[in-house]
């Protein structure tokens, strides 16, 4: 199972008032396992940065004047995100972004029911409890110490953390499963299977142990589980 662990950061609140998005951030995770394949992008906004949204991530014009538009990294995104699931902490904000960016560049919208909200996972785990990403950090003993703006790629990373424990513990299925990686970084298999030894291993039954067994058989009689053919 592949999910990508999402997160953006943007200009304000509304992309239908001009707002727009300026850093994705992504973490992929497959069997709810870091796999250490990222996505990164900082984006040109092509709008001035209003002194609010700056105070919150620290992207200025400067900054993101010399960076891609959106429309040049698009396919690249959508490339990277595949049909997996995205794990996202207050998804109808950043689905309303990606969407509206999606639709500027006359492409579908990523159907809502591909979000996995991880703020409406915690109100329902925690009812009337702070869901903030910060506070589920101090909940779970998640480290954010460099958090001291937002920025996505961080966010996500610590987001990725955050949802494995809301979904049972950062191990929930025991690390029992494991994706065969290839050379992109992309799974290739659903579940691990061992794979057959090359060279059987030496039996560890003696002749004296192997002539026991025998005669203890033996007595039995001819109509036993271990004579039969």
């Amino acid at each position: 199972m592949r999910e990508i662990v999402l997160d953006t950061e943007t200009t304000g609140f509304d992309p239908e008032s001009g707002d727009r998005i300026v850093e994705i951030g992504a973490v992929e995770l497959f069997n709810h396992v870091a796999t250490g394949n990222t996505y990164h992008q900082y984006i040109n906004p092509e709008r001035d940065m209003p002194q609010e949204a700056f105070e919150v991530h620290g992207l200025g014009n400067d900054f993101l004047s010399d960076k891609p538009k959106f429309a040049q990294i698009g396919h690249a995104f959508l490339e990277f995100v595949g049909d997996a699931r995205l794990v996202i902490h207050n998804a109808s904000f950043d689905m309303k972004f990606l969407n509206a960016e999606l639709g500027w560049m006359k492409l579908p919208p990523i159907p809502f029911e591909r979000a996995i909200d991880t703020l409406m996972i915690a109100r329902k785990k925690f009812p009337g409890s702070p869901a903030s990403l910060d506070a589920l950090c101090r909940r779970f003993g998640i480290d954010n110490s460099s958090r001291t703006l937002h920025g996505a790629l961080l966010d996500s990373e610590i987001l990725a953390e955050v949802y494995l424990e809301l979904i049972g513990g950062r191990q929930p299925d025991f690390a029992l499963t494991s994706a065969a990686r290839g050379q992109q970084g992309n799974a290739t298999s659903q579940e691990w299977r061992p794979a057959p030894r090359p060279v059987a291993l030496p039996s560890r039954v003696t002749e004296e142990e192997r002539a026991a067994h025998a005669a203890f058989v033996e007595r039995l009689g001819p109509d036993t589980l271990w004579t039969r053919s």
